[in-house]
Parts: structure tokens; C-alpha cells; sequence
């Protein structure tokens, strides 16, 4: 897993669209009075998607006047939590589950394939600018290992050939369908349920 860097090349300015600057409004009512800045992370997260999966100096700066805490205190979560980017990540960013269940299962085959087909190191974007990858900790699918997230969604119970097909799929402008790629529904068991079959929709 790559250290995260800092991007060299900054925006000179950034501040929430009016759709994003309502919902930080909204987060922020769910707060008590004088705990406000707790949701620091959750703006940070909105801050990311309006600029593009990853967040500029600038957001930091304008989060934490948002918020009048001291910048230094933004800087700090944001540098903490792998699931803020410091530097400009591809249209669909790839994240690559290395954690022991899905390695075990074979993690390292889904790095391959996004070595040969995305870019030959994490967090460089691929050649067409619209796609980029990292090794992540735990992303709680376990159970349907090994997986991926990309933006917002996981894809599970992956292998080389399923992992090459979905990235086949998004760089000729398809959507591929997000979750289990062995056809079961959620976590339920690989051969389907046993149990509670009287239950509809579980």
C-alpha cells in the first residue's frame, strides 16, 4: 500500500455548490450546539465528491472556517483516514481490498489485472486520465472476498477474469453491475439459503 502524497499542483480557490452547501447545513443541524465541528469528516467526505474523489489544501481551509476550528484540526483528519484522497484520483477510482480474508481468496490477482490494464503503480491515473487504483485496508465485504470498491460501489466474489471484465466494461463507457459476481444475493451462503426459506425477501 502506497503512502498517501499531498498533490503539488493545488486550485487556488474551492466552496461548496449550493446543492452540497444545504446538505453540509442539514449535517450540521444533527450536531448539538457547541458540537458542530464533529462533522468535520462528513464535510470533508462531501468536499471530495464535488471536487473529483479527492480534496485540495483550499477545502481543507474553507471546511475549517466553515466549521471555526483551527485548520491544523481539518489537516489532521484528513491526512488520517485512508478514505480521503490528497491528490487527483481517476473519474473511477479503483479501491483494491488487501486485507487478509481477501488476499487469502486472491486480492493479489485483482492487483495484477489493474497493473496491466489501469496503471503500473497505485494512485497514477491510466493513460485515457479516467481511471486510477490503490490497495486499501478492510472494506467489510469479508465474507464475499475478494472485492473491490469503485466510487460508491463494491464488487464482489472477484477473480482475474471478472475483474478484467468490469474494467473492460468502464473504460468502453458501460456501467458494470455492482455487487456479487458468483450470483448470490448479499452475503447469503455461495449455494444459496438453507434456512429461513419461509421468510420472503430476506
Amino acid at each position: 500500500m502506497s503512502i498517501k502524497k499531498i498533490s503539488k499542483e493545488q486550485p487556488s480557490d474551492f466552496k461548496f455548490d449550493n446543492k452540497n452547501l444545504e446538505t453540509a447545513q442539514k449535517i450540521i443541524k444533527n450536531y448539538p450546539e457547541g458540537k458542530q465541528q464533529s462533522a468535520v469528516m462528513a464535510l470533508l467526505y462531501l468536499a471530495q465528491k464535488q471536487n473529483n474523489n479527492w480534496i485540495p489544501l483550499v477545502a481543507m481551509k474553507y471546511i475549517a472556517k466553515f466549521l471555526s476550528m483551527p485548520y491544523i484540526k481539518v489537516y489532521e483528519v484528513a491526512t488520517f483516514y485512508t478514505m480521503y484522497n490528497l491528490s487527483p484520483v481517476g473519474k473511477h477510482f479503483f479501491q483494491i481490498c488487501t486485507t487478509t480474508p481477501c488476499m487469502i481468496r486472491g486480492a493479489h490477482d485483482i492487483v495484477k489485472v489493474c497493473k496491466e490494464k489501469i496503471s503500473n503503480k497505485e494512485n497514477e491515473l491510466s493513460k485515457d486520465k479516467t481511471c486510477s487504483w490503490m490497495e486499501v485496508e478492510c472494506l467489510g465485504a469479508c465474507i464475499n472476498a475478494p472485492m473491490m470498491q469503485i466510487n460508491d460501489d463494491y464488487y464482489e466474489d472477484l477473480n482475474k477474469e471478472k475483474t478484467e471484465k468490469i474494467i473492460n466494461q468502464i473504460q468502453n463507457g458501460e456501467k458494470p453491475k455492482p455487487g456479487s459476481y458468483r450470483g448470490r444475493k448479499n452475503s447469503e451462503p455461495e449455494n444459496n439459503r438453507k434456512t429461513l426459506l419461509n421468510i420472503k425477501n430476506a
